[in-house]
């Protein structure tokens, strides 16, 4: 693929992914509704944690110059978060959103609202940086994974955190 229509494939799953999510929240769930998907919100903590321990393994690695350590364990937390990502429209497709209630509100909302934007934040720059690496643009790929791997990080944890907090809330 050429990089003109690959920036554009980029930017175009960068933009369809919030929009499409966004709308899962506005869709009428009840004739959707399904018990078995109750399940998902705690699959996709397990998926982040995992996530967040191949990324930081993935940076012991290539600090270590172990690159093809590096790629393996890179393309596993990008085919984890795929797997989240699926989960997560899955849930939301099909059931009601959670509120929050308890005390520490003060502290859940600000962890929230940072993950939702960096979620979205995250999305063109993962793929950017994989692009790049896959590309063997290894210089660009370098510049733009110290921005992508600690924003991804901070993403995968502030998940497990935000459902650590809300899970009492479910009501299943």
């Amino acid at each position: 693929m050429n990089p003109t229509n690959l920036k554009r494939s980029i930017w175009a799953i960068s933009i369809v992914l919030p929009v499409a999510v966004a709308v899962l929240y506005f869709m009428p769930k009840e004739a959707l509704y399904t018990p078995l998907f109750d399940m998902l919100p705690m699959v996709n903590a397990i998926l982040n944690t995992a996530t967040a321990l191949l990324l930081v393994s993935a940076l012991v690695a290539i600090r270590r110059k172990d690159i093809g350590l590096h790629r393996i364990l890179m393309l596993s937390a990008l085919g984890l978060s795929a797997v989240f990502l699926l989960f997560y429209v899955l849930y939301h497709a099909t059931h009601q959103s959670v509120s929050y209630g308890g005390q520490y509100a003060y502290i859940y909302y600000p962890i929230l609202i940072s993950h939702i934007f960096l979620a979205i934040v995250i999305v063109p720059l993962v793929l950017l940086s994989v692009s790049r690496a896959l590309q063997q643009r290894f210089d660009k790929h370098k510049k733009v994974a110290k921005i992508t791997w600690p924003l991804w990080f901070y993403v995968t944890v502030s998940g497990v955190i935000v459902y650590l907090m809300i899970s009492p809330y479910y009501p299943y």
